[in-house]
């Protein structure tokens, strides 16, 4: 496979009272995806569905992702997802939790050499 990248979109989500990794996951891959529309697979003479996808998530406790409800979000394309280390979990004034920040990545590439094949 000749893997491309092609765009990469950046996204920031939040969760304010929750403290819900997931939840702020969600919103930073939506904040990514609601930015662009991307016709990179017309232009290229792809099918949506053929979209490469690498999604990267930091927030400050990676297990606490479920990723198969990040899968839900992409509307189409094979994707994959990491977690890491990263984004900020700001301390609440009281001290009493804190409002997590997850940062997000996503990376759009296709497989160039379909097209040499035809």
């Amino acid at each position: 496979m000749a893997k491309k990248r092609m765009a990469v979109e950046f996204g920031m989500g939040t969760s304010l009272r929750k403290q819900d990794y997931t939840g702020a996951a969600i919103r930073g891959l939506k904040d990514a995806l609601w930015h662009n529309s991307l016709s990179l697979a017309d232009a290229f003479g792809f099918k949506k569905e053929e979209m490469l996808i690498d999604v990267e998530i930091g927030v400050q406790e990676p297990r606490s992702v479920e990723i198969e409800d990040l899968k839900k979000i992409l509307p189409y394309g094979r994707s994959t997802f990491k977690v890491v280390h990263g984004g900020l979990d700001i301390l609440k004034p009281n001290k009493n939790g804190v409002t997590i920040i997850a940062n997000v990545a996503i990376i759009v590439s296709f497989d160039m050499e379909r097209i040499n094949v035809k």
